[in-house]
């Protein structure tokens, strides 16, 4: 497997990981295609391909100045619990760090029992709650990682 800048060819295999991932909110090939193109600044997508080139996971991250968001990380059903989504989350972290963030900072539902105990084995903490955030209503718990050692 491999990390690596998401590039046209990937638009339609991300998108198709959107909305297995997130069906409800997911992003469009049409919003996908602008990001990839350069046209969203601020904004990075990261594509994980398998030996064979195949688009196996993906996240999306933002950094503006020394803040980064992460706003999506998703791997593809029949890939998951190998790992992918640890190597996708590290080269985000990899890619603020080179970008200048200080820390990385993402939402994530308090009912995803999935995420909460992956992003805390990462190292981040819960700093917010945010009350009805998602569409349904459900709360979103704010998580910050650090990227710099505290002076």
């Amino acid at each position: 497997m491999n990390v690596r800048p998401a590039g046209p060819d990937d638009v339609d295999a991300i998108a198709a990981l959107e909305l297995e991932a997130f069906p409800d909110d997911a992003w469009t090939p049409e919003y996908l295609q602008v990001a990839i193109d350069g046209k969203m600044p601020t904004v990075r997508i990261l594509a994980a391909v398998d030996d064979a080139g195949t688009v196996i996971g993906h996240a999306l991250v933002s950094v503006v100045y020394e803040i980064a968001e992460l706003q999506r990380i998703a791997t593809a059903e029949e890939q998951r619990r190998r790992g992918i989504g640890r190597v996708l989350l590290g080269a985000c972290i990899d890619l603020a760090r080179e970008e200048g963030a200080e820390r990385i900072l993402l939402e994530v539902r308090e009912d995803n029992t999935a995420a909460l105990p992956f992003y805390d084995r990462a190292g981040f903490v819960e700093i917010d709650r945010r009350e009805r955030y998602y569409r349904d209503g459900a709360t979103g718990i704010v998580l910050a990682f650090n990227l710099v050692a505290p002076a």
